[in-house]
């Protein structure tokens, strides 16, 4: 049996390499296929159809079952987010503390559900189910920016001046 020859990059863009490193680190193994497309997402910022397949033809999985694991993990996002992201938590401590308002006034601001972003692709709307800041509750994260004791009228004033013109 000849050694299996990984394809060449899909571009000379140097964040290739280091998905490449993943999969080099993991011996093309079809075991790394979450951790490489983690990669590939930590690197791009989403999954496109092109990066998919390059994974899963590197790795020797079928197609099928890498769009299966990126469609069945949340985490994954098959489009670019948007310039900035809100993601308000979803825990226990901040739903008592009032994130279903924020979220119901986020949706309504923006005009977008969460997991979306809009159609100017400015902002992304994301939930998570807890960050670890409790004790600050309700939270968000502008930009990955813990914003705690968050009020619907600051949430309001971060998304107006992100979609702003």
């Amino acid at each position: 049996m000849a050694a299996f020859t990984p394809p060449p990059l899909p571009s000379d863009d140097n964040r290739w390499k280091i998905v490449n490193g993943t999969m080099r680190k993991n011996g093309f193994a079809r075991h790394a296929l979450i951790e490489t497309l983690h990669t590939v997402q930590q690197s791009f910022g989403y999954l496109d159809d092109d990066a998919i397949r390059f994974v899963a033809r590197s790795l020797r999985v079928p197609l099928s079952q890498a769009y299966g694991v990126v469609t069945f993990y949340h985490y994954f996002n098959l489009k670019p987010p948007g310039r900035h992201t809100l993601t308000i938590c979803a825990g226990t401590a901040c739903y008592i503390k009032g994130a279903d308002k924020l979220l119901a006034d986020a949706e309504k601001k923006l005009g977008v559900k969460p997991g979306k972003t809009t159609g100017d692709g400015e902002v992304s709307l994301m939930m998570a189910r807890c960050v670890g800041a409790c004790s600050r509750a309700p939270v968000a994260l502008c930009d990955n920016e813990v914003r705690g004791e968050l009020t619907r009228a600051q949430m309001i004033e971060q998304l107006e001046r992100w979609t702003v013109a």
